[in-house]
């Protein structure tokens, strides 16, 4: 059975917000037996020798296969996809479209959507951050002008099929949902509400809350 190493207990500004979200929701897109093995973050359990061997970064998700240790919310969501031959076109070039996406949404969409986030959540205690927060929303809006334009006529990133690429972007547009910065983009908008319709996510969510004893409806 694989073990995913994610948050068992965190810091309630980010809850809704960590990347083992990513991981969750891909495996019950799969319907693959898994276990989640929660870390206490408060507690330091990310720093501990242990944790480390698996992860010298420190952070979760971790994924355990049979011995197999794999790190890297996006390298995680192409493994399951190849492992399992879901969530990813079967023919060479269409599997290339979604890793095209994958890195497109953690190495160019995110960037922006994660010093923002990171600005509105440090709030006063970032001298900085206020004069910072124009110049970071007209950077996130270009990314998701991109993204609105690409999303024409196309229900998903790779065209018709939900795929690991969409789990990815989604949830990197989840950083924002409260920055007020989607309400322009009404295809990207529209994409992501389509998205987190899925049943997987909302099972995603309701296991997530409960794991980490958080009230229903707080990872929203």
């Amino acid at each position: 059975m694989l073990t995913i190493h994610g948050f068992g207990r965190v810091n309630s500004k980010v809850v809704g917000l960590t990347r083992d979200l990513r991981v969750l929701w891909a495996l019950e897109e799969l319907g693959v037996p898994y276990r989640v093995h929660g870390v206490d973050h408060p507690a330091g359990e990310l720093g501990s020798e242990e944790f480390r061997r698996m992860n010298p970064f420190a952070q979760v998700p971790v994924l355990e296969d049979e011995g197999f240790v794999l790190t890297e919310s996006g390298a995680i969501l192409l493994y399951l996809a190849e492992k399992t031959g879901r969530l990813m076109p079967a023919d060479f070039q269409g599997r290339a479209q979604v890793m095209r996406w994958c890195f497109a949404a953690l190495n160019s969409v995110e960037p922006p959507l994660f010093q923002l986030v990171m600005i509105d959540l440090f709030g006063a205690a970032d001298p900085t951050g206020a004069q910072r927060r124009p110049g970071v929303v007209q950077y996130a809006e270009r990314v998701l002008g991109a993204v609105e334009a690409w999303l024409e006529g196309r229900p998903y990133l790779a065209g018709e099929a939900f795929t690991v690429a969409d789990i990815l972007m989604v949830t990197v547009l989840r950083e924002v949902r409260n920055a007020g910065v989607l309400e322009g983009f009404p295809r990207v908008s529209a994409y992501r509400e389509r998205c987190e319709q899925r049943p997987a996510w909302q099972r995603t969510l309701d296991a997530y809350e409960q794991r980490l004893g958080v009230p229903a409806g707080s990872a929203r």
